[in-house]
C-alpha cells in the first residue's frame, strides 16, 4: 500500500502459525485490534496456517468479498523459515487463483524488520532489569 492508496480498497491479512491452544491467538488478535484502531479505513483480517480458523484462504476470501482490490499479506513470524519461504507462497498462489479480482502481495516476516528487532531487544533489556516492570500485552489497554 502506498501513501496515496485508497484505504477503502486495501486490506491487510495478518498471517500467523496457529496452535491447538486457543490462548495462542491472543497476541495476534491484539495486533489486529491495534492495526484496526490505528487505520480505521483499512480492512484487516487475521488468518492462520494450521489448527486455528480462519485459514489464510478464508481470511483472504473475506477481504476480497469485502471489496479489497489489494491485500498485503503480513507474516507474523519472527523469521522466514520453511513456513514463510515454502508453505506461504503456495498458499498465496492458491488464494490468487481463487480470488482473481484481488491482488495479494507478500510483506517480509515482521520479525526481520528493524523496529521489531529493536522492540524485542528493548523488551529483553527491560525484562533483565526488572521483569515486573514490563506490562504484558493483555494488561495494556487498546488505543
Amino acid at each position: 500500500m502506498s501513501p496515496t492508496s485508497d484505504l477503502a480498497a486495501d486490506g491487510v491479512l495478518l498471517f500467523a502459525h496457529g496452535a491447538r491452544d486457543p490462548a495462542w491467538a491472543g497476541p495476534f488478535e491484539g495486533v489486529a485490534a491495534r492495526l484496526r484502531a490505528q487505520a480505521p479505513g483499512l480492512k484487516v483480517a487475521l488468518g492462520f496456517l494450521e489448527f486455528m480458523q480462519p485459514s489464510l484462504a478464508e481470511a483472504g476470501a473475506a477481504l476480497a468479498q469485502a471489496g479489497c482490490r489489494h491485500v498485503r499479506v503480513v507474516p507474523l513470524f519472527l523469521g522466514a523459515g520453511g513456513h514463510v519461504r515454502k508453505d506461504l507462497p503456495a498458499l498465496l498462489e492458491a488464494l490468487r487463483e481463487a480470488q482473481p479480482g484481488c491482488r495479494y502481495s507478500l510483506a517480509p516476516a515482521v520479525g526481520e524488520l528493524d523496529p521489531v528487532v529493536a522492540a524485542m531487544a528493548e523488551a529483553a533489556r527491560a525484562l533483565a532489569a526488572d521483569p515486573a516492570a514490563v506490562p504484558r500485552h493483555d494488561a495494556v489497554p487498546m488505543p
